[in-house]
């Protein structure tokens, strides 16, 4: 989160670089609130547009153009920057991408989509590139060259920084890579990548022009949008670029504002001061949707909803155990306990509705009389586990409390433990046997590579199987889609059986927007394309 980041996991600590605590899909908190609300006046109205007034924010009418548009987001405090190779969190990534551009991006299968790149070809053994660049201009009006790619993608992997796409960019040789013209990149790679795609739309991988610039100062991009003004851990005014290549934003002017509390942020939107407010909580919704005052838009299956067994330690060494365990859940209680009913169940899979989910399996259902027998068979009558979880994310504490009741009626006892926010991710990857967890949107392929082979650094359930990564090595060296895909389905197959994550729900992410406000895509999950994506949206 992260995922985002997108991705839940320690603050500051070495093993994942790049990534911090309050990154994505994480919650942050702060004293900001709706002060920094206060300090803009501007008005937020456009010019009349032809959509009724009734239309959902999401809904049609012809696009107009004009007006400011005021979108607030959870902040970084004063050590806020612009620098798009160090966004982390949700607001920085909005700022990032308004001003910045990638070779691709992850539509809302989580597929690469093009975006500065027009095609890529690979050769047949799956280790050499082509990238073809579009005919793109940076905001001082330079073209997009191979050379700026070639650079950002060195400035990224330099090893003196912690950059948030260098693990992403990991498997390629920046050495031996080179420019065969302006607008064509060779990259070569360290071993077989069928889905490099994937490394090009990487989280933080942008673009930026072949030279050292100030970015909180004048940042160059090649995106829709223009600085105007920026007050780190307060807001950032930016205006449109009439020249960018995937045509003009509707809007005038954007204001990226900082409300580090929900209630800011919401209060914020009813009371006309924002037209957009991030990341509301489930019973905001549910208190706002069809009121008339605001609209609240879902975005569905944004965030995996697990908990993790330890799948290198007693009691879950055991199959039968963790089998078990994937049977004791009732699914439905757990997303309308922990998650207000904003989600949907899971299957014990990451990725639901993502590019190579395997949506075959037949969906697990709880059963308790065949959790106890494999329990019996395993000599684990009687089991006592403790179940580490912490308030650093939403639901967590109410799903562990849930699962303690449900494992009650198998005859397990579960004891919550309550970590600390601020060691949680770093205390349960080696410790501990059976944690809360979550992860936010990325693709299957780098959820296996991240978080489920042998070597991975993340590797919160321990899965530790050379058989399993020579099917992952066969995947990425397999050149045909369908054959590729059916790797991944047998991989799947057997998390499903006897993995160690037990993957209960999905969770909606929840924006709420004026009524006035049009053209948010309500089909993308936090940190696709289409997510926090202001050059398409209007005011009517």
């Amino acid at each position: 989160m992260n995922h985002p980041p997108a991705h839940d996991h320690t603050a500051n600590d070495p093993r994942f670089p790049g990534l911090r605590r309050r990154g994505f899909l994480t919650v942050a908190a702060g004293a900001a609130g709706l002060g920094a609300l206060a300090l803009t006046g501007c008005d937020a109205s456009g010019p009349a547009g032809d959509a009724k007034a009734g239309d959902s924010a999401a809904a049609g009418g012809r696009p107009r153009r004009g007006g400011r548009l005021r979108a607030a987001f959870a902040g970084g405090g004063a050590s806020e920057t612009l620098d798009p190779h160090l966004a982390n969190l949700f607001g920085d990534v909005a700022r990032a991408k308004a001003l910045f551009d990638k070779l691709a991006d992850y539509g809302p299968d989580l597929s690469a989509r093009p975006r500065l790149a027009t095609r890529w070809e690979p050769n047949a053994g799956l280790d050499r590139w082509k990238v073809t660049l579009r005919e793109a201009a940076f905001h001082d009006g330079k073209p997009v060259t191979a050379t700026d790619v070639l650079y950002s993608y060195r400035r990224i992997t330099d090893p003196e920084k912690a950059f948030r796409a260098k693990a992403s960019l990991e498997p390629i040789d920046l050495k031996a890579s080179r420019a065969l013209d302006g607008r064509t990149v060779e990259f070569v790679l360290k071993r077989p990548t069928a889905e490099f795609p994937n490394v090009l739309a990487a989280f933080g991988a942008y673009i930026v022009p072949g030279r050292e610039q100030d970015f909180d100062r004048n940042p160059v991009g090649s995106g829709p949008f223009r600085l105007v003004s920026f007050a780190p851990g307060k807001s950032a005014v930016l205006r449109r670029n009439d020249g960018y290549w995937d045509g003009a934003p509707y809007l005038d002017e954007l204001e990226l504002l900082v409300a580090n509390e929900e209630s800011a942020r919401i209060n914020a939107l009813l009371g006309g001061q924002i037209e957009y407010a991030h990341e509301l909580d489930p019973t905001t919704a549910r208190a706002h949707e069809g009121g008339g005052r605001v609209e609240i838009i879902r975005l569905r299956n944004s965030t995996m909803q697990a908990f993790a067994m330890k799948t290198d330690r007693p009691p879950f060494d055991d199959k039968r155990v963790r089998e078990a365990f994937f049977l004791i859940a009732d699914r439905a209680e757990l997303v309308a306990g922990a998650l207000s009913g904003a989600g949907e169940i899971g299957n014990d899979l990451f990725g639901k509705g993502y590019e190579y989910y395997d949506a075959s399996l037949p969906q697990r259902e709880q059963d308790l009389d065949r959790a106890k027998a494999l329990l019996k068979e395993a000599g684990a009558e009687g089991l006592k586990v403790t179940l580490d979880t912490s308030p650093v994310a939403a639901g967590f504490t109410e799903a562990a409390t849930i699962f303690r009741d449900q494992a009650a009626k198998a005859g397990v006892t579960v004891t919550v433990r309550t970590g600390s926010k601020d060691s949680y991710w770093k205390d349960v990857l080696d410790s501990g046997t059976f944690c809360s967890y979550r992860s936010g949107a990325m693709p299957v392929e780098a959820h296996i590579s991240q978080r489920l082979l042998t070597a991975s650094t993340t590797n919160a359930t321990k899965w530790h199987h050379k058989d399993f990564d020579a099917l992952y090595r066969q995947a990425q060296s397999t050149r045909d889609k369908a054959a590729r895909a059916a790797v991944y389905a047998r991989m799947q197959r057997r998390l499903h059986a006897e993995g160690g994550f037990l993957v209960w729900g999905f969770a909606d992410w929840i924006l709420g927007t004026a009524r006035h406000v049009r053209g948010v895509e309500a089909t993308a999950p936090a940190n696709s394309l289409d997510w926090a994506r202001f050059d398409k949206v209007w005011l009517a």
